[in-house]
């Protein structure tokens, strides 16, 4: 799949468009196959038991597979989540996370992927989301 959005491209986006998370996620690569997404780990991404919490590894996996798609499609704002499900696998570390992200098909309607996420660091996945999104007509 062709890709229409570089690695600064997304990142300027997030800015303009999400700009109360912009500053969480940060693109670190990108390809035709996979894009790879850092959740930059706080204070507030943690959950009592020290570990990243379920909230902020949805996100995580989210904004991962909304970024992988924008990449194929460009810059449609309200492409939408339509589906989500995650399995948590194991305990991530309190550390940043890593979402790498795969679209599986493309349509002109959905966007159809998953995402592996991991402790940064770590070679074992926390977790596997597969997702769904709608893409909006032109």
């Amino acid at each position: 799949m062709a890709l229409l959005m570089t690695i600064e491209q997304m990142h300027r986006f997030l800015q303009e468009v999400f700009p109360e998370v912009c500053n969480e996620f940060t693109v670190l690569a990108l390809d035709e196959d996979e894009l790879t997404v850092r959740l930059n780990v706080t204070q507030k991404h943690l959950r009592p038991g020290g570990t990243v919490s379920g909230p902020s590894m949805f996100a995580l996996a989210d904004v991962a597979f909304y970024l992988a798609t924008l990449a194929r499609i460009g810059p449609k704002a309200l492409t939408v989540t339509t589906n989500c499900s995650i399995d948590f696998m194991r305990k991530p570390a309190p550390c940043n996370l890593i979402g790498k992200a795969r679209v599986l098909k493309l349509g002109k309607a959905l966007s159809v992927g998953d995402v592996m996420l991991y402790s940064e660091g770590m070679e074992r996945p926390v977790a596997h989301a597969n997702l769904t999104y709608s893409i909006p007509k032109d």
